[in-house]
């Protein structure tokens, strides 16, 4: 072939006009949905809210209502129980018992301490019947009261007897020996409630 015809050809083939892409700016854009997901769909709170909050009040109703009949028809064996406590520890009358002085050896080493106290007792009334009177506020004789003073003096004595000095001078000592002296009367004297204990005299000597 020519060396002309040889050029003619390729110009041809290059004077072939490049294909042209799409531009992206021209891209057609996609469809966005308006319609939301599944699991994005709103719960309705407020309506909960209302009928939990109704459901507790009516609840709440019930119970006391079951509480209150059986308060109104005497099956509600706990307030009974409460009643009776509270009659059982109200306030009562109560007395004084005075003893006379008491001289007492004390059980240190050696037998030469000893104790000298004078002790009231306030003592609970027990009531005989209705309307009546104490045997110790209003006694047949004076037997009563003075049995109840011996066997007092007693329990008091055989108390004091297992003291020390040391145990009587502490910090505490006094009311240890009131805590003694009360659980001994429960005890020995079953008959008289010894509700307290006041020392009116105390003194220790070594």
């Amino acid at each position: 072939m020519p060396l002309g015809h040889r050029f003619a050809f390729s110009s041809g083939i290059m004077a072939t006009p490049p294909t042209v892409l799409a531009d992206s700016s021209t891209a057609v854009a996609p469809i966005v949905s308006s319609v939301p997901p599944p699991g994005t769909a709103k719960f309705p709170v407020f309506p909960l809210f209302v009928a939990v909050v109704v459901g507790a009040v009516i609840s709440a109703l019930g119970i006391g209502a079951v509480v209150y009949y059986l308060a109104r028809t005497g099956r509600f064996s706990i307030q009974e129980g409460a009643a009776h406590k509270v009659e059982a520890v109200g306030p009562g009358t109560t007395h004084l018992m005075a003893l006379e002085p008491l001289l007492v050896n004390l059980s240190d080493v050696g037998g030469s301490s000893y104790l000298r106290v004078a002790l009231t007792l306030r003592i609970a009334d027990v009531l005989e019947g209705k309307g009546s009177k104490t045997k110790e506020e209003n006694p047949k004789d004076d037997k009563v009261a003075s049995d109840a003073v011996a066997t007092v003096r007693d329990t008091t004595l055989m108390v004091l007897g297992r003291q020390t000095a040391d145990g009587l001078l502490a910090i505490n000592g006094k009311e240890h020996l009131k805590d003694e002296l009360k659980k001994a009367f429960a005890e020995h004297n079953a008959d008289l409630k010894v509700m307290d204990v006041f020392f009116t005299d105390f003194l220790v000597q070594r």
